[in-house]
């Protein structure tokens, strides 16, 4: 058959991912994937210096999504699918272009993990994350923030003369557009992945790309890459170079071997081809190839430990099986971020398809022989000079506008194009993209003012980069101006400035809450304990007179009730941090975030009986953060028992 491209709907048990936090995020990234500076001793000079080069501080100006939880209800899923006799490809525009499935038609089988729920986890950037499938991640160390988002796709003519899938969006934490083009050849068991990334500034910008490929795992399950070396990380933030297949006396190319969650990152030697693959006990699997500016290649594992098996019930579906991760990126690490000169672009090609190569070989003990065993077999399928060619072809198309529209992204890109008159051949971002969010911000590129409210509502997300914070300096002073102009002024570290301008907001504002706020995180920040729970107090106090109905109001109920207690707590408040919480709403309270924040309250009220009733009863943290420990160590607190499977997510060996 040629290949086809048609809509669908695919139909899944989801959690919602709720709204969005409405809080500006102006707290440090809480990522568990960074290094000890100690630990940059005796690195490459290329990887030291990519380790530290432009790391985010916070996830401005994306908002964070914190208000989904674990009940789970059939949800229809817009989707896409590319087919042609060999491979059947389901993608999901709406949550960041992700291929849900990979299916090899003629075997019968799937060659990602699709998982078989749709569960948000505190994974991604800025919150909400779904593991399962080929996820694209671009913007800086660690998942997307477009893990849950939309993003614009089209049909586009193929280089072979048939169709191809775009998806394309701006990324907002580098402020980069990028394009992911899916093209099935109609007599290919590969499907190709053309990626361009643009800098459309005048002034270079840090890139990171980790395309991200979930794989079932098994017993008999082995990752072949070609490198006798990889730079392990665990969560104990060291980076060190280890021997490939063996390091502890342990095989860790497969995955169940190991205890603990972990990432290899190969060492893959200059000159060498690009590829990665998962096997399984009869040799067959996937295999990921691309062109040689697609560096990187890593495993992940989850591990056989109580912790990871548990992190992979939470984050799937208990007896549906787990999986782990092969990745390919820029860099040698995902802890770097690669600079694109201003004008300039980063492109390249990706092949996924199956392979079989011969079980005996690829399970033998001889690793050498193993890894040509299975670049034999890639070559044989589809030999690097292949992959090589079909990116000249694709990039012939790359710059091709779009035909018929086949989902829709955000409108920030279409902002962004209107403020710059920047020119994208290729990824058009409509003015019809353009939405409530922003509204207030083409007013202010327009008209030079920023419009306040019509109504009483939280303040909409706030713009940071600096062609925006010159705009809200020369705009009329009004409270709400002075609002995202401190939130501007705190990304770009200048944080007394940012103060400044909250406090002058704050003298004439009516609605007082959300100045009050930045401002006890400012006091927070700064290791001002009571100013920093006064402000909560009167923050909190002030919503909750103000607000109305409706899921954002509930939203910054939650968020802002959450850090008040949190912060009464801190100063020793614990009278204080009560009266807050009786004052969230009933449902708020029930949530698993806060009978964790309950527990901490009664420990703070001398009630540790209480306490240690509330986790016997069971509850469950839907936010939990990758490799958060503090229901262990609330547990601990309480308790000298062993701690229940339920609340054992540990990530780490203990010190």
């Amino acid at each position: 058959m040629a290949t086809t491209v048609r809509r669908a709907v695919l139909t899944l048990p989801a959690a919602a991912t709720g709204p969005e936090n409405p809080l500006p995020a102006l707290r440090p990234l809480d990522e568990t994937h960074v290094i000890d500076d100690g630990n940059r001793a005796g690195l490459p000079r290329d990887m030291a210096r990519q380790l530290g080069h432009a790391p985010l501080a916070t996830v401005l100006p994306v908002r964070t999504l914190d208000g989904y939880g674990r009940e789970r209800t059939p949800t229809d899923l817009e989707a896409i699918v590319i087919e042609n006799d060999h491979l059947r490809v389901t993608v999901l525009p709406g949550l960041g272009g992700r291929i849900h499935s990979l299916v090899h038609k003629p075997a019968g089988r799937g060659l990602v993990y699709a998982n078989p729920v749709l569960q948000p986890a505190d994974f991604a950037l800025n919150g909400a994350w779904f593991s399962g499938g080929i996820e694209w991640n671009i913007g800086a160390t660690g998942h997307t923030t477009l893990s849950c988002a939309p993003v614009h796709a089209a049909r586009v003519p193929a280089p072979d003369g048939g169709e191809m899938v775009r998806l394309w969006e701006w990324e907002r934490l580098r402020d980069l557009p990028f394009q992911v083009d899916l093209w099935l050849p109609d007599d290919s068991a590969f499907l190709h992945v053309g990626v361009r990334i643009r800098n459309p500034h005048e002034q270079p910008a840090p890139v990171y790309w980790w395309s991200n490929i979930a794989v079932p795992e098994g017993e008999r399950t082995r990752v072949v890459a070609p490198a006798d070396a990889a730079w392990h990380f665990g969560y104990e933030r060291t980076l060190t170079r280890v021997p490939v297949p063996e390091t502890g006396g342990t095989d860790r190319t497969y995955p169940l071997r190991s205890a603990y969650p972990a990432d290899y990152f190969y060492e893959v030697p200059e000159g060498a081809r690009r590829w990665i693959a998962s096997l399984d006990e009869r040799g067959h699997g996937l295999v990921q190839t691309s062109t040689d500016l697609l560096r990187g290649r890593k495993l992940f594992l989850w591990g056989s430990g109580p912790g990871g098996r548990r992190w992979q019930d939470w984050l799937t579906e208990p007896g549906t099986g787990g999986y782990a991760e092969i990745q390919a990126g820029l860099a040698r690490t995902q802890l770097e971020h690669v600079p694109l000169e201003p004008g300039g672009e980063f492109s390249w090609l990706e092949s996924y398809g199956p392979l079989a190569a011969d079980p005996a070989i690829v399970h033998g003990t001889d690793w050498a022989a193993a890894r040509a065993e299975t670049e034999q077999r890639l070559a044989d399928v589809l030999p690097r000079a292949d992959v090589d060619a079909a990116y000249a072809a694709w990039r012939a198309c790359a710059d091709t506008e779009p035909g018929e529209s086949l989902a829709t992204g955000s409108g920030w890109g279409a902002l962004e194009v209107r403020r710059g008159r920047y020119k994208l051949p290729g990824t058009p971002f409509a003015d019809s993209t353009l939405g409530e969010q922003q509204a207030p911000w083409l007013e202010l590129l327009e008209q030079g003012t920023l419009p306040g409210p019509s109504e009483a509502a939280p303040p909409g997300p706030t713009l940071v980069s600096w062609h925006w914070r010159d705009m809200l300096e020369t705009a009329p002073a009004e409270p709400l101006t002075e609002y995202h102009l401190g939130v501007a002024q705190w990304h770009a570290d200048d944080r007394a400035q940012a103060v400044r301008s909250w406090e002058r907001g704050l003298a004439t504002a009516s609605s007082r809450w959300p100045l009050l706020r930045c401002l006890a995180v400012a006091a927070q920040e700064g290791g001002q304990r009571e100013r920093a729970a006064d402000h909560y107090t009167e923050a909190f106090d002030g919503l909750c007179a103000e607000r109305g109905d409706g899921e954002a109001w509930t939203a910054a109920t939650a968020a802002l009730g959450r850090e008040t207690i949190e912060a009464l707590l801190t100063a020793g408040r614990a009278e204080a941090a009560r009266a807050v919480w009786a004052g969230l709403p009933p449902e708020v309270r029930a949530r698993g975030r806060f009978r964790l924040l309950e527990a901490q309250l009664l420990i703070a009220e001398g009630r540790t009986g209480d306490a240690k009733a509330l986790f016997d009863a069971g509850f469950e943290v839907a936010d939990l953060r990758e490799g958060a420990e503090v229901l262990e160590e609330m547990w601990n607190r309480l308790t000298d028992e062993p701690l229940p499977d339920l609340y054992n997510y540990r990530m780490r060996p203990r010190a």
